[in-house]
């Protein structure tokens, strides 16, 4: 019964997605914008920009789930 517990707050968890980051420009924390940078095999790259200057404050890397490999023609 632990077990199952631990797998599912492991699960609640999985995928987070910032709302504010710090800027170096603005020298503070502000909301940032989240937008697909790169589709590769092994999943997809995001940016995090500040909504304020533009300034790129951060990225993330998300694998593929399904582990199904990209098909291209």
């Amino acid at each position: 019964m632990y077990r199952s517990i631990v797998k599912v707050k492991r699960q609640q968890y999985k995928d987070f997605d910032a709302t504010q980051l710090f800027c170096p420009t603005c020298r503070q924390a502000v909301p940032v914008r989240k937008r697909l940078l790169l589709v590769l095999t092994n999943g997809e790259k995001y940016d995090y920009t500040c909504v304020f200057c533009g300034t790129s404050v951060g990225d993330k890397m998300v694998s593929n789930r399904d582990n199904q490999p990209l098909i291209i023609r």
